[in-house]
């Protein structure tokens, strides 16, 4: 039953502990128990709420920066990854197979602020060998919830 709790909280974190009984057919108290559980052994990490950030006043930027490194003998590049992700505008960082070694997304409020993120703090980093910063010019998905209903598509219009 733990993994059907964590499936419902992962679709939706604000689900009630009646309303996931309800739906998994058990008790109110039975729910809170492998809740108290799932968080206690580290299962379940914390509650987002997901944001359209394009419809809100605030300056907001995503960048998504592919990393190779040089990873260190014992270490991999799990050194690497532990000081990346302490930056606060890290968002997220992924270990990846292919091209490039490391994904990571970042936020800022301008496209400029990513820019001497990615060169002041990321590329000085002891053995990053190189970046590559994609930034996100629109989320349609994310983390399973659409962001954008309309998917008119202005690409080829003319611009007067």
């Amino acid at each position: 039953m733990k993994y059907e709790v964590l499936k419902l909280l992962a679709r939706n974190a604000r689900y009630t502990h009646e309303e996931i009984a309800v739906m998994l057919d058990t008790t109110e108290n039975e729910v809170a128990k492998i809740i108290d559980e799932l968080e206690n052994d580290g299962l379940l990490k914390g509650y987002k709420a997901i944001v359209d950030w394009e419809k809100t006043d605030g300056a907001y930027v995503s960048a998504i920066i592919e990393i190779n490194v040089v990873p260190k003998a014992g270490l991999g590049f799990e050194e690497v990854a532990e000081k990346i992700m302490k930056y606060p505008q890290v968002e997220s960082v992924y270990l990846m197979s292919g091209v490039y070694d490391l994904n990571v997304v970042v936020k800022g409020k301008t496209l400029k602020d990513i820019a001497w993120f990615v060169a002041k703090e990321l590329s000085t980093i002891d053995s990053v060998t190189s970046t590559t910063t994609h930034f996100v010019l629109r989320r349609y998905k994310e983390m399973d919830v659409e962001l954008v209903s309309d998917m008119d598509d202005d690409r080829g219009q003319l611009w007067v």
